[in-house]
């Protein structure tokens, strides 16, 4: 497993009020990131690496760039909230979270293990710095919604970013939770969707055809904003400007890359829920590296 730099280590407690990293060094992190899901996903012999690689940037963006909280009280009342809703990304949310300092980088290597405090899906009563725990796909933007709800009924200042896959959106109730938001005017919400284009079935388009995705958000009342979703600066810049909306939430729409890094992992369906072999880490990690 990837050790954790010592020059990186000393920048990560952000939320506390420190300086967020800079983009140059939240790149350095997302290749640390990728390296851990490579590891923890191969020598698991299971999990789903192509949606976590997918996103990478965005997770990196947030908890290194933007999000308010504190590793050493993950349950601080005036955090920002982050909701992985596609739970089977959890190798991606665990990595970030353990490079943020919530419990050591060498639990990594504990992934789906009997005991171990990183399940395949994420738990939030076993792991520091989860939210909620998810796996059935399209309850996360209504658990969302709610936190979103009560932080305003609460007169609390923090925001709520929930993470979306793209085939996700194919679940009704990630619609009804849509118009909720919209009606209930949750400007304190932004959803994000990895948009990798890619669904353990194949293409999106194959299977459940999302477009025309952005008007869809726009016709529930949300506030829409397109970006690459592989590249830090533009999402930075998407998440700043989501703070300036005031009346209804905002969603982005990350268009990325599934397998995002890894040569042989990009845009292959089969690494949605696959994990690389003792070979294929070898070479996953040398190309990362």
């Amino acid at each position: 497993m990837p050790e954790s730099g010592e020059g990186l280590k000393a920048n990560l407690n952000i939320a506390s009020g420190a300086k967020p990293l800079s983009v140059k060094d939240m790149e350095a992190i997302a290749r640390k990131i990728r390296c851990h899901i490579i590891a923890m996903t191969g020598k698991a012999g299971s999990g789903h690496p192509g949606g976590s690689l997918s996103a990478v940037e965005i997770v990196t963006a947030l908890y290194f760039g933007l999000l308010r909280h504190n590793p050493k009280d993950p349950h601080w009342p005036d955090r920002d909230r982050f909701i992985l809703s596609k739970g089977h990304a959890a190798p991606l949310l665990y990595a970030a979270l353990a490079e943020c300092g919530y419990f050591p980088v060498e639990e990594l290597s504990t992934l789906r293990q009997i005991n171990s405090r990183l399940q395949g899906h994420t738990d939030r009563i076993l792991t520091p710095g989860v939210e909620v725990s998810t796996g059935s796909l399209g309850q996360g933007l209504s658990f969302a919604v709610g936190v979103a709800l009560a932080g305003r009924l609460n007169l609390q200042a923090y925001r709520v970013y929930v993470l979306l896959g793209d085939g996700e959106c194919d679940e009704g109730q990630v619609w009804e939770a849509a118009m909720a938001a919209s009606h209930f005017k949750v400007d304190n919400l932004v959803a994000i969707v990895d948009n990798n284009g890619l669904q353990i079935d194949g293409w999106n388009r194959d299977v459940m055809n999302l477009e025309p995705f952005n008007k869809k958000w726009q016709a529930f009342g949300w506030q829409v904003i397109d970006v690459d979703g592989n590249n830090l600066s533009e999402l930075i810049s998407a998440f700043n400007q989501a703070k300036s909306v005031k009346g209804q939430p905002t969603v982005v729409i990350a268009h990325t890359i599934k397998g995002k890094g890894v040569s042989f992992m990009e845009n292959k369906v089969d690494f949605h829920g696959t994990a690389p072999t003792p070979a294929e880490v070898e070479i996953a990690l040398k190309g990362l590296e």
